[in-house]
């Protein structure tokens, strides 16, 4: 009796275990099937604190003195419901013409090709129009005099950096706008803009990331 017992409990677990690989295989599915070129919800134009980068990257061509302060780290298409397509197909490499359109946006050529692999390749534009809109979203968006390339430390909360960002940036909503710190320091400003690059709300997962204290800003190198 008891191994009968036994052997039932085994073939209950063997189909759950089934069950669950199923359902995952499922769900790998699916996150294939989204990446697709163009299917996406909105962008999310990600700019780097250049300082903060250079901080754990001194060999970067961005930080032997180029004085940057934002920089375009990408512009990420984006699902409202939270998550994003990537590496979408077919993934060519970008030409002479457009590798060159590119380093005129993107510190580094190791960035550019990195951006366009992961995320303009699901723009559904092509490497010429995503490079385009990475040049307009970055046009649209005035960095407040505050945070322009300074040489010394600054101090702020992250709420009063989003309300300079606002201030500068008429039209930007309180949600449209997200922070990222690595630990005391601030590492990302992240806009969120619709399909036709105008301000909007962003989607889920998509928040501020800091410490609620002051946030440290590194001066420019």
């Amino acid at each position: 009796m008891k191994n009968l017992c036994l052997i039932a409990v085994l073939i209950v677990l063997s189909f759950g275990s089934i069950g669950v690989s199923t359902a995952r295989e499922s769900t790998a599915a699916e996150a294939r099937v989204e990446s697709v070129a163009g299917v996406f919800d909105y962008y999310l134009l990600t700019l780097s604190w250049s300082p903060t980068y250079c901080l754990s990257h001194t060999d970067d061509a961005q930080c032997s003195g180029q004085g940057y302060g934002f920089v375009l780290h990408g512009l990420w298409p984006q699902y409202a419901k939270g998550g994003w397509p990537t590496s979408c197909l077919p993934r060519e490499r970008l030409s002479v013409d457009e590798r060159a359109k590119g380093l005129t946006l993107f510190a580094s050529r190791k960035l550019l090709e990195h951006e366009w692999a992961k995320h303009g390749t699901c723009s559904g534009l092509g490497a010429m129009g995503y490079l385009e809109a990475s040049d307009k979203a970055v046009g649209a968006v005035r960095i407040p005099q505050q945070l322009q390339p300074f040489g010394a430390a600054f101090y702020f909360k992250s709420w009063e950096i989003e309300q300079m960002f606002r201030q500068s940036n008429p039209g930007m909503p309180a949600d449209g706008i997200a922070l990222i710190c690595k630990g005391p320091v601030l590492s990302e400003v992240r806009v969120c803009m619709d399909k036709d690059l105008q301000f909007g709300a962003c989607g889920k997962g998509v928040r501020t990331q800091c410490r609620a204290g002051d946030i440290r800003l590194p001066p420019m190198r």
